[in-house]
């Protein structure tokens, strides 16, 4: 029996609400990592919970114990690369991102910064044919669209921002942008291969506590202990928003591609940022004019890289 795919408004609805949920989880996990002051502990807290929630929900899926067992299997007998297991390493990057930057930052110079990182790698990953898709050529739509998202870094920067935020602060979403594209294609990847989203995704979240379980042992050794964890329970949304995100985008992917997958993600990333820095604004946020001119910018690289089809 034939495989039906879900309508694309409905595929690329539930890649908005994936850049929805990320733009919340930065906030709650810049907000965990201020308060604990160690933003790479709150990124393996956050992790943490994410991982509980798997190991509690699989073994009560048939599918997801399923594709556990396809996971073993293949990794035991070769047929499953090891980079296909490390998904997780680069969602351990945004986490972290998200609790050393987007609590001093604001949720918007987090995201434009990761609009481009996703696009400009998006670009060199669909042109060597690493995602699901193979190798989509580079239009010069789709370098216009990496340039605008470009511009919109450049407007982020002015102004007060470098006065208040150091550069490496603000280059640090970029870098989260360029591992967001990495992992979605790696995690779709691994979804087809053991035929379950959700084994995939236990998968991203067991390489990534494991890599920020050692990168926060080496922070508490140079940086000294952390703050106790806060008391406030919404501050471990976090973990809950990254099962839900990544658990979507490892289904969605192959229905979406990756391409229109992280469009509709920057989009839903983008409004929500918008939102959140416009009600719960921060100290080195950036100010309305340039809020307003980022997100133009932004937008305009996601619709000039959407492929045009041609009308039959």
């Amino acid at each position: 029996m034939e495989k039906r795919s879900l309508p694309a408004p409905l595929a690329l609805g539930g890649a908005v609400a994936i850049g929805v949920m990320t733009a919340v989880q930065a906030r709650v996990n810049g907000v965990l990592g201020v308060e604990v002051d160690n933003g790479i502990v709150a990124g393996f807290i956050s992790f943490s919970v994410g991982l509980l929630v798997l190991v509690v929900v699989i073994p009560c899926i048939p599918s997801a114990r399923r594709g556990a067992v396809r996971l073993w299997t293949g990794v035991r007998g070769g047929t499953i690369p090891f980079w296909m297991l490390l998904g997780g390493a680069c969602g351990a990057l945004t986490v972290s991102t998200q609790g050393i930057t987007a609590g001093v930052l604001g949720v918007s110079l987090f995201t434009v910064g990761v609009v481009a990182g996703q696009t400009l790698h998006g670009l060199v990953l669909d042109r060597i044919g690493f995602g699901p898709a193979g190798v989509v050529a580079v239009t010069p739509g789709r370098v216009l669209g990496g340039a605008l998202a470009l511009a919109a870094v450049g407007i982020s920067l002015s102004g007060d921002v470098l006065s208040t935020a150091p550069l490496w602060m603000l280059l640090l979403p970029f870098a989260t942008g360029v591992g967001i594209a990495w992992q979605a294609a790696t995690n779709g990847r691994l979804a087809q291969r053991v035929q379950s989203p959700i084994t995939a995704t236990l998968m991203s979240f067991i390489a990534g506590t494991v890599a920020l379980a050692l990168a926060a042992g080496v922070s508490i050794a140079v940086r000294g202990m952390p703050q106790p964890p806060p008391a406030e329970p919404w501050l471990y949304l976090g973990g809950f928003l990254g099962f839900a995100y990544i658990l979507l985008g490892a289904f969605i992917v192959a229905h979406t591609g990756v391409l229109l997958m992280g469009l509709g993600s920057v989009l839903g990333q983008l409004t929500a940022s918008v939102v959140i820095d416009l009600i719960w604004p921060v100290e080195a946020g950036p100010v309305l004019w340039q809020l307003a001119a980022m997100v133009v910018v932004a937008v305009g690289s996601v619709v000039v890289a959407v492929p045009r089809r041609r009308a039959r």
